[in-house]
């Protein structure tokens, strides 16, 4: 499968020239690979003083754009996330994921909120956790911040994902961070993982950039730099299961280990 990861820059308040842009670049992107990624809401930004009234909801033209993009390419997408009204009434960061025939097959909801950008503030945290099938790729979506936290791509794994995506808007600062936790979380859930970042500014942070696929052995098959560009790379699903057969550490996972109490001396 040829993945294109679609590293744009995203501007603060800019929200029509935002949708527009990432909009131009999928559409490059989505005539020459089999799969589409954009970066974490891409639409807005984190300026999210407008929340309210930039929401997407189910069926907005915005969707059925990306849904006839899709189909009219034949390629999956999954572009990234944007703030959606779900049928609750709450906003979630959202991603979808679209298959080549414009059908949304995945939505997820953002689980970990980042509070040092006050997400809880503007977003409601999602719960449910999906794998679905994209051009015979097993497959599951998280965001960003979601990569600290590696319960949830073991979970995953546990359900036969082959690829996870990631949509991110990470900071410069925090680069080394996204360098070692991809391919951690990668090597130990033997599976790939594409990691789309942003480019661009956001009050004192700069983005990192660096998107990049990650094979199960931890090893970049392609990165960007830290200019907004698209990279394609190909993936093939059967690595995965090359590599949990010479050493499978999913088969000797401990689910439930019951942590003793410390002992004084240890406190």
């Amino acid at each position: 499968m040829k993945i294109a990861l679609v590293q744009m820059e995203i501007k603060e308040k800019q929200h029509a020239e935002n949708t527009a842009h990432g909009l131009e670049m999928l559409e490059e992107a989505a005539g020459h690979c089999d799969l589409a990624i954009l970066p974490e809401i891409w639409t807005t930004g984190y300026s999210l003083g407008h929340l309210q009234e930039q929401a997407e909801t189910p069926g907005d033209e915005l969707i059925r754009r990306l849904q006839d993009m899709a189909a009219r390419h034949h390629c999956a997408l999954v572009p990234g996330s944007f703030p959606m009204r779900w049928e609750d009434g709450r906003i979630y960061n959202t991603a979808l994921a679209i298959n080549a025939e414009g059908k949304v097959l995945s939505r997820y909801g953002k689980a970990h909120l980042f509070g040092m950008f006050h997400e809880e503030d503007f977003f409601a945290s999602g719960d449910r956790f999906e794998v679905y099938g994209l051009n015979g790729v097993q497959c599951a979506s998280t965001l960003c911040y979601d990569m600290r936290f590696p319960e949830l791509y073991r979970y995953l794994a546990l359900r036969n994902a082959q690829l996870i995506l990631v949509p991110a808007q990470w900071p410069d600062r925090r680069g080394y961070a996204w360098d070692v936790l991809c391919r951690a979380r990668a090597i130990e859930n033997h599976l790939f993982l594409a990691a789309v970042n942003a480019v661009g500014t956001f009050k004192q942070d700069v983005f990192y950039g660096h998107s990049r696929l990650v094979d199960p052995n931890g090893c970049i098959i392609a990165e960007a730099g830290h200019g907004e560009e698209i990279v394609y790379a190909d993936m093939d699903p059967a690595r995965s299961e090359e590599v949990r057969k010479i050493l499978n550490s999913l088969a000797d996972v401990r689910l439930r280990i019951s942590v003793p109490p410390f002992a004084d001396e240890d406190k």
